[in-house]
């Protein structure tokens, strides 16, 4: 259909490199080159991820002490920003300044 509609019209209907009708980019080497290069760079992470540093054994729960020293922190630096506690004493003490036990 590309090849008819391009035989047929003088060009590429709309802009030519987008849309469903769109000239083919041609393929450089750089492309080839940078293309090569993921490929390699994913069979090296492919070969690196298939080798576990740690045996199953000592991975299992490595870092759960970590994760509680890390929760407590957390724990610690939320209640650190609550104020003092305050009774209602203190808040109404100042409504009693004239009232005294023998009036």
């Amino acid at each position: 259909m590309f090849l008819t509609l391009v035989l047929l019209r003088k060009g590429i209907p709309g802009k030519q490199w987008i849309g469903k009708y769109r000239r083919p980019r041609p393929i450089t080497w750089q492309m080839k080159r940078n293309t090569l290069k993921h490929l390699e760079r994913e069979a090296e992470n492919e070969y690196w991820i298939s080798r576990p540093y740690m045996t199953p054994e000592q991975e299992h729960s490595h870092a759960a002490e970590r994760r509680a020293q890390a929760w407590l922190k957390i724990k610690e630096a939320s209640s650190a920003n609550f104020p003092e506690h305050k009774r209602i004493t203190d808040h109404l003490n100042h409504l009693r300044i004239t009232k005294t036990w023998l009036s």
